[in-house]
């Protein structure tokens, strides 16, 4: 212990708790400005502005199925066991007008989705009514009373003229693009897309087209980082990976601070002789927001503010930046497209098996959801360390292990964060 805390105290570093460390980033990750994109291309876009219905749904009373539209009341007589024979004055096929309103005694041949005319308010199935001629003019007979208002969909059931129908902040999906297609707005109000630069450094990185020479690792961590800005719908801007040269990345981080909305780098947070994020960082201590958080994995991780950009720099060890981005950097970028809600959701879930490591930190362990008789169980990875990477595959939550448990059973439960 006196050796950690006398290595927290040569970097300046004291653990800041995960929600801190968030609050401390969102407060930077503001809102970006809006644009209007077409339609077809909303989809995955969060709403700049709350989008209200034009006009009410339906747009008028609405045929529940095929038959007649009649007036309730012609259909007493039926009572008695008689037909009611009513005049056909009308055909309203799907997408027509009424040619008039109808009146006691008549009736109209409708169709499902059609527009009722005024003075019925029910519609008859076709398959409860007869038809035939009489004088030449087409006539239904309705055997059974009807209910007014009875398969009729009324004007704006669903929705009223000026009723807010999508909030600001929503992300848009499949179901939002049909209301904003109903409501005829070929021009969707979204916010921009950050632009997020990513670099990775390190001596002993490889390009994914190198082959594998001794010492040296694939850069596994940009690919992966990538990914998962632009599944957050964040706009990656890849800047490729730079050797352990403290000039180098202080001139590469300070191009990327003043061009893109939000800068990531992977490794170098550690606090060894070759760390160089953890030195650059510290020239402007006043800039830092935090060097290390109470978390496993990914304790190292860090950030600043630079001309109100903000710089994430996650280990370089795979799990660790898989988690840390998770935790940081999607609810930053979330948070400059006007998430409603940045964080991703969390869930509580049944231990599916025993988990017996014991932090002073909360640890996020890379876990796997099952769904079993009804309930959900999360089964934590085998291999949960920093540096595994396989297991980031298999996971799709992460439990979170508060620091006072010294333990977990099978059976317990917990809380986990769903991964999208």
């Amino acid at each position: 212990m006196a050796n950690r805390e006398s290595v927290d105290n040569k970097f300046g570093r004291k653990a800041l708790q995960v929600q801190d460390a968030q609050k401390r980033i969102l407060a930077y990750a503001v809102r970006l400005e809006s644009e209007t994109v077409p339609l077809e291309e909303a989809q995955g876009r969060y709403l700049a502005e709350n989008i209200a219905a034009t006009h009410p749904v339906p747009a008028f009373n609405r045929s529940g199925m095929d038959g007649y539209a009649v007036v309730a009341a012609d259909t007493e007589n039926c009572r008695e066991g008689g037909t009611v024979w009513l005049k056909v004055v009308d055909n309203i096929p799907c997408g027509s007008v009424p040619s008039g309103a109808i009146i006691p005694g008549t009736a109209a041949r409708i169709m499902t989705g059609a527009q009722v005319p005024d003075g019925a308010d029910a519609v008859v199935m076709l398959e409860a009514t007869e038809t035939r001629e009489l004088d030449g003019i087409p006539h239904v007979g309705i055997h059974k009373p009807i209910a007014s208002g009875r398969n009729i969909t009324p004007r704006g059931l669903e929705i009223s003229e000026g009723e807010s129908v999508l909030p600001a902040g929503r992300k848009i999906a499949a179901g939002d693009i049909a209301v904003l297609a109903a409501f005829g707005i070929p021009g969707v109000p979204v916010i921009r897309r950050p632009k997020v630069a990513v670099f990775a450094t390190g001596s002993e990185l490889l390009d994914v087209k190198e082959p594998l020479q001794p010492g040296k690792i694939r850069n596994s961590n940009s690919p992966m980082l990538e990914a998962l800005v632009r599944e957050a719908g964040g706009e990656p801007v890849m800047l490729g990976a730079i050797a352990d040269d403290l000039d180098l990345a202080r001139g590469k981080v300070q191009m990327a601070l003043e061009t893109y909305d939000l800068v990531i780098t992977t490794g170098g947070v550690s606090v060894g002789d070759y760390d160089i994020m953890g030195d650059l960082v510290r020239e402007e201590a006043g800039d830092m927001l935090f060097n290390k958080v109470a978390m496993r994995p990914g304790s190292v991780t860090t950030a600043a503010v630079r001309g109100g950009k903000v710089l994430l720099a996650f280990s370089g060890n795979p799990g660790a930046c898989f988690v840390g981005f998770q935790l940081f950097a999607r609810p930053a970028i979330a948070n400059m497209q006007g998430a409603a809600e940045p964080f991703l959701p969390e869930w509580t879930v049944i231990l599916g098996a025993d988990y017996a490591k014991v932090n002073n930190y909360t640890r996020f362990v890379r876990a796997r959801l099952e769904v079993r008789d009804g309930s959900v169980y999360a089964h934590p990875a085998v291999i949960d360390e920093s540096s595994a990477m396989v297991t980031i595959k298999d996971s799709d939550c992460l439990i979170i292990v508060p620091p006072e448990e010294r333990g977990l059973a099978a059976g317990t439960k917990v809380r986990v964060i769903r991964l999208p």
